[in-house]
């Protein structure tokens, strides 16, 4: 209701005021009339000063992008409020959202400025927060205006970065610049050999001791650091588990997302070249990058995510064009053979890739209302049973298995991998 109208206090002062002066007039009572007095003058000052304005509302947010465990304000500013004395503000409750206070109702005297509603969210995603009823209140509590309803905000809620750090290096970096051991030699500092003296050398290079011995000149190489390019492929085609949020218990796909988060930020910061593919409903893509800016637009894809099942159709979509030398990280509780198969796919063709495994140790599917409990945990157990099968396949291949656990996940695997590219191959014609 966008206008002002009369209180039910006002209504009843007016209603007593008008009883006890009629009564006092009939029965011939003063002491009825010094009963209403103060009812009458606070009905007359609350007519007097009835406002005549239309108030205007517009809400804001301190923060349109967080991430998830983050904590903004929600902020009204009014416009055009002469006369509003008192404004009430009550923001409904939304899914994985807290406010503070936890009731979502706020008020406050307009002199001492609009109460503002703190607001946290506790899982990734876009979340649109709840609906807020928002009333004013004019002096003396004669006239309310509202209660206005506003449309809840959106907002882009960035995977968290679960804790990680990795001191291995890329098995096969080929880029330009980087801070990756390369197998070519270069102006790294990774000691490679020691060569007789060529035109182009650079002076500083010269080992005087055995220049001195052999009485030529001899210069100390290196091997080049470079960079590399880095595939992360994320299965967002189903969300195993129930999610807690931020300090709760985590989904499947809570665990794929805040890894995916750690591990593009770490290789963004190590300035290597990071893409992403996403299997789901949107089947995104965000190409190679580097740099915030770039990890900046990973993480908003990441939050963009909605668990969707895959189309029969689908296959041809599956054949990731992958360069040589590129590392693919496959983020996937392995609970779809298709995924399996395109994960051993890219291993033939002589690709480090390495399945990185995101299903939490407790997940269970969710119950269906009437279903059998025991049929839904047999159902269940049978799944499990076809996911280790596809695991086991993935490892008689040779592609590496590993259970995501946060720092030093991957280093024991990147180092075997970097052996791995070190040795000689034979490559069939």
């Amino acid at each position: 209701m966008r206008r002002w109208a009369v209180t039910p206090a006002l209504s009843r002062s007016l209603l007593v005021g008008a009883l006890l002066l009629g009564a006092a007039v009939l029965l011939g009572e003063p002491a009825l009339v010094v009963m209403a007095a103060p009812l009458v003058v606070l009905t007359a000052i609350a007519l007097v000063m009835r406002p005549s304005s239309s108030p205007v509302l517009r809400g804001e947010l301190d923060h349109v992008s967080l991430y998830e465990g983050q904590g903004t304000r929600s902020r009204l500013s009014l416009s055009n409020d002469e006369g509003a004395e008192q404004v009430t503000r009550i923001s409904a409750q939304a899914p994985y959202v807290a406010l503070h206070p936890a009731s979502g109702r706020v008020s406050g005297l307009l002199r001492d400025g609009v109460p503002v509603l703190e607001i946290s969210p506790r899982r990734w995603g876009r979340r649109t927060l709840g609906e807020e009823k928002v009333a004013l209140t004019s002096r003396w509590a004669g006239y309310r205006w509202g209660p206005v309803l506003e449309h809840g905000a959106e907002m882009a809620v960035l995977p968290a970065s679960a804790p990680f750090d990795s001191s291995a290096e890329a098995p096969q970096p080929l880029g330009l610049v980087g801070a990756n051991r390369s197998r070519r030699v270069g102006d790294g500092t990774e000691f490679a050999g020691i060569r007789h003296f060529q035109a182009g050398d650079r002076l500083r290079r010269i080992n005087w001791r055995v220049s001195l011995r052999t009485g030529d000149l001899h210069v100390v190489t290196a091997r080049g650091e470079e960079d590399s390019g880095v595939l992360l492929v994320v299965d967002a085609l189903a969300d195993l588990g129930r999610s807690g949020g931020v300090g709760g218990g985590a989904s499947s796909l809570d665990v794929t997302m805040r890894a995916a988060s750690a591990l593009a930020e770490h290789f963004s910061r190590h300035g290597d070249r990071v893409a992403l593919r996403i299997i789901g409903a949107a089947w995104q893509f965000v190409g190679f990058g580097s740099g915030p800016r770039h990890l900046r637009v990973l993480l908003g894809r990441l939050a963009s995510v909605r668990p969707a099942r895959m189309p029969d159709d689908a296959a041809e979509r599956l054949r990731f064009p992958v360069t040589a030398g590129t590392v693919v990280v496959v983020l996937s509780p392995m609970m779809s053979e298709a995924i399996a198969t395109t994960t051993a796919s890219l291993h033939r063709r002589g690709l480090p890739v390495l399945a990185v495994d995101t299903l939490p140790e407790d997940a269970r599917t969710l119950a269906v209302d009437g279903a059998d409990g025991f049929v839904a945990d047999l159902a269940w157990r049978l799944r499990r049973t076809e996911r280790d099968q596809l695991l086991t396949a993935l490892a008689a291949d040779g592609c590496p298995v590993v259970t995501w656990r946060g720092p030093g996940t991957l280093d024991d695997v990147l180092h075997r991998l970097a052996r791995r590219a070190q040795l000689p191959q034979v490559r069939t014609r």
